[in-house]
């Protein structure tokens, strides 16, 4: 393994493989190298990183130092006069005449040298054009010619596909392209849709050459003589790609046509037959397997869509609720229709009710002998101590009222009506002092009487 940089010359074309020598590059950077022309200042496009030695020619060119300000301010001088030194040169290939397409010039860092690069269609004598120059430059002069693709490589561009051009961004060197490879992969032979910009076929045509040469091996040719698994016929279209052929079956109409995958027919060794001959059986197919149906995932998500989804159904109008007086009339008049099943288990006793109010009778003195609970009576509240005061007083208090029948109604039914009796009188009470009226007062407006230690003072 060595340890290499990558760099190229004006951002383009081929990338070639220097040593560092120490020094720590990142892509990016302008550096300063050697090279067989002396020094030059180059991009750096790939920093430290490590190759086979087989992958490189050593002896390696080295670094010499990352550029400067100094050698910055050189190289901008130098742009300058590259583009003053086309300028001159048009004018003098114009002034001799001379059949040649100036394409660009190139000015050496160390300013020694100016190179200019042309296409013809022919050679051409410029010796008298580079004698002109070099009077005007003071340094040395070289022109070189160069092809229609190197001089799209050095300008750039737009390919059709939208792109910048692969010659340069990316390819090293060309290869040669013909249109056998178009004519493999189905494409239009028209020369205008396969050339690129330099009058060439387009380098791409060469990228999937090899995958397409693979994939001819495994289908006939169009027009070659195939059996099929239903018999003999014609190749009439072939699609690489999805590796399928139509067919045309002997006996068949010229407009039935037949598709078959690439394992269900081959083609025949020589061609059809002469007439009275039996077509050689040559097709080896054996139907493939069928797959197993995926079993659906218990885990995941049935896939719904806007078609299959139910709406949900509407919500029904809440019932509008009765008056209390609606709802008991209706209780009374279901508790009339069906009385509760213990009624009529009263009315009809059956054998086994008797078994059992025996066993509960039976029971009901071993609970009486049972202990009396030892918690605390629960306190009554205000409204249950109001009851029972209620209840005493009417105890106490004789019968006001009595009934007596007082005749009978047209309809025959003897109608008792209600008589007041006078009251008996009762003693005077003491009329009470006012201090104690002033607390009747103030226990009827809170609404009964207070509790027992309720309102005494403390103290």
């Amino acid at each position: 393994m060595i340890e290499v940089v990558s760099i190229k010359f004006k951002n383009r074309g081929k990338a070639y493989s220097f040593d560092p020598r120490g020094l720590t590059v990142k892509a990016g950077d302008k550096l300063v190298v050697e090279t067989a022309k002396g020094l030059e200042l180059a991009d750096c496009c790939h920093g430290n990183h490590t190759v086979e030695n087989t992958a490189v020619v050593l002896p390696l060119r080295p670094v010499i130092r990352l550029a400067t300000q100094d050698d910055l301010r050189v190289a901008e001088i130098n742009v300058r006069r590259e583009a003053e030194a086309l300028e001159i040169c048009k004018q003098k290939i114009a002034e001799h005449g001379l059949d040649m397409k100036l394409v660009d010039a190139e000015c050496s860092f160390e300013g020694n040298k100016i190179t200019f690069f042309f296409t013809s269609d022919g050679r051409v004598d410029f010796r008298e054009l580079v004698k002109d120059l070099a009077a005007i430059f003071r340094t040395r002069i070289e022109l070189r010619q160069i092809g229609v693709r190197d001089e799209a490589k050095m300008v750039g561009g737009i390919a059709i596909c939208g792109r910048p051009y692969c010659c340069g961004q990316f390819l090293e060197d060309f290869q040669p392209v013909s249109t056998k490879m178009a004519k493999i992969q189905s494409l239009s032979l028209n020369p205008t849709k396969i050339s690129g910009s330099c009058g060439r076929l387009m380098c791409c045509l060469r990228y999937e050459q090899e995958a397409y040469e693979e994939l001819i091996k495994s289908v006939p040719k169009q027009g070659a003589f195939v059996e099929t698994k239903d018999g003999y016929g014609t190749a009439v279209q072939v699609n690489l790609l999805r590796q399928c052929v139509k067919v045309r079956l002997d006996g068949d109409s010229d407009d039935t046509l037949h598709l078959y995958k690439a394992n269900e027919l081959a083609a025949v060794p020589g061609g059809r037959p002469k007439e009275g001959e039996e077509p050689p059986h040559v097709l080896n197919y054996v139907p493939a397997p069928a797959e197993p149906e995926e079993k659906e995932d218990e885990w995941t998500m049935p896939v719904l869509y806007a078609d299959q989804v139910e709406e949900p159904p509407a919500p029904e109008p809440a019932p509008e609720e009765e008056p209390a007086a609606k709802k008991r009339s209706r209780r009374r008049s279901r508790s009339k229709a069906h009385p509760a099943p213990e009624a009529k288990a009263e009315a009809q006793p059956q054998p086994r009710q008797e078994a059992r109010a025996k066993a509960e009778a039976a029971e009901k003195p071993a609970k009486a002998d049972r202990q009396p609970s030892l918690k605390p009576a629960r306190k009554k509240s205000r409204g249950g101590r109001k009851k029972e005061e209620a209840a005493s007083r009417s105890e106490a208090a004789p019968k006001q009222e009595s009934a007596k029948p007082q005749g009978r109604s047209r309809s025959g039914k003897t109608v008792v009506k209600p008589v007041k009796l006078e009251a008996k009188p009762q003693p005077a009470a003491e009329s009470p002092s006012p201090k104690k009226a002033e607390g009747d007062k103030r226990r009827h407006r809170r609404g009964g009487r207070r509790k027992p230690g309720q309102g005494e003072s403390k103290g």
